[in-house]
């Protein structure tokens, strides 16, 4: 992750290089190594600096590119808010790091899981989290990804009850998620807590262009942004009704996937097969979508 573009991209590296410095650790040892990619407290620094990066670079490439707006799933809202100028990039990294220690602090206090489920009845999957769900041990919707996917979250003896029941009621498949934590679950009331006081200092500017937020359905702004970023992080995460809302109200024509993989690229393709998709995670894809 990063290497092609840190060789050669100037702008990128320099984000990268900075980002280190913020953060206090060489992201570069990030885009070789699998194991600090394993660990919250590493990749979501890694994540926002190669994201924001990209898009920099990107920006350099096709200067005339027409940016009406933008969604960030989770931890993507961050570089998502950087490259609208509503944070600048050293408070950004520095929220971001913040978010990954207590997260990560989360992670090491609870047993906790995800799991995918695939071709969904949501309303079944909402109704038998909630009956298994106790404030000891919580099951819910984390994600709501597309049509075809919505992954749930919590203490993992719920989470795999929770499993075998939505087997037993006929869904499709049911495929366990190889994370840190059961993010977007009340499991990280703490981080949200933490996450809230440092969010107290941090002043926001208004966009360049919409952000719209994935825990509410509404675009950022500088009133709301702290807020919602506080309560981020135990909230349900809604990609699908915040790419049909944007193709509404912003009129997009195609989404541009920047970071690692292609998965919200595939989500968008299960949401509305006529809107236009490319993903940039690689320099040599990154130049033919420039072209």
């Amino acid at each position: 992750m990063g290497k092609d573009f840190y060789e050669k991209i100037p702008v990128f590296a320099e984000t990268i290089d900075q980002a280190s410095e913020i953060c206090g650790f060489d992201l570069t040892e990030c885009f070789g190594s699998s194991e600090m990619l394993k660990q919250t407290k590493y990749v979501q620094p890694a994540l926002c600096a190669f994201s924001y990066g990209v898009f920099k670079a990107l920006k350099n490439a096709a200067p005339d590119l027409n940016v009406v707006g933008g969604i960030g799933l989770s931890l993507g809202e961050y570089p998502a808010l950087i490259a609208s100028s509503m944070l600048d990039f050293e408070t950004g990294m520095k929220l971001v790091s913040k978010r990954a220690e207590f997260m990560q602090e989360d992670c090491n206090r609870h047993q906790s899981s995800m799991a995918a489920i695939l071709k969904p009845d949501v309303e079944l999957v909402e109704r038998i989290c909630a009956e298994i769900s106790t404030d000891e041990k919580p099951v819910s919707i984390a994600n709501y990804n597309s049509p075809k996917q919505v992954v749930i979250g919590g203490d993992d003896e719920a989470v795999k009850k929770a499993s075998e029941k939505l087997s037993e009621e006929g869904i499709m498949r049911v495929v366990e998620l190889n994370v840190n934590g059961a993010f977007h679950t009340p499991l990280f009331r703490t981080s949200s807590q933490r996450l809230g006081e440092v969010l107290k200092a941090v002043s926001f500017k208004d966009p360049e262009f919409v952000i719209e937020s994935n825990t509410d359905k509404i675009p950022f702004t500088k009133e709301n942004a702290a807020e919602i970023l506080q309560r981020q992080v135990m909230s349900p995460t809604h990609f699908a009704a915040c790419v049909e809302k944007m193709i509404k109200d912003c009129e997009i024509e195609t989404f541009v996937e920047i970071g690692p993989g292609e998965t919200l690229s595939k989500f968008v393709r299960q949401i509305d097969r006529n809107v236009g998709r490319a993903s940039v995670e690689t320099l040599e894809k990154m130049q033919k979508f420039s072209l």
